[in-house]
């Protein structure tokens, strides 16, 4: 099996069995996202502890979309719920580096495949620009997501 078939069999399985799916209560903030591009839409909510480093007590994700969509928020679950925000949102910009390797300068080789883990079967993607949005989805709504949750904490 080649690496691409391999990246291909990972994405199918998260769709197929994504992690995280459901609605989290109780939760701190709720993003919902769309792609207008394919309507991929996702809604995502967090739940953060009240930790100096707080961590990411709970992700939850609803949505309707392509496989890409579907299983990106299934990976993302998998590499940020558990994880302190100072290791998760690190991985969620490599992710994002990855996502737009093939258009810009990024060196593939040097990101941190152990820090994305099952995030990595979609370098694929970024070769293909009207995709990259789909992959993007939940990551970018997670990223809203816990701006909006420590924004209320701090109020």
């Amino acid at each position: 099996m080649d690496l691409e078939s391999m990246y291909q069999e990972v994405i199918l399985d998260h769709y197929r069995s994504p992690h995280g799916k459901g609605e989290l209560d109780p939760f701190d903030a709720e993003v919902f996202h769309v792609n207008p591009t394919c309507g991929d839409e996702v809604t995502l909510r967090v739940k953060l502890s009240d930790d100096a480093d707080p961590l990411v007590e709970g992700l939850g994700h609803v949505g309707q979309g392509c496989s890409i969509s579907q299983a990106s928020a299934s990976v993302l679950f998998d590499q940020v719920n558990g994880q302190p925000l100072s290791e998760a949102m690190p991985i969620v910009d490599e992710f994002s580096m990855l996502m737009y390797s093939a258009t810009s300068d990024v060196d593939i080789a040097t990101l941190d495949d152990e820090k994305l883990g099952d995030a990595i079967a979609f370098e694929g993607v970024a070769k293909y620009p009207a995709r990259i949005k789909c992959a993007l989805l939940s990551w970018m709504a997670f990223r809203e997501a816990v701006e909006t949750a420590q924004a209320s904490k701090t109020n």
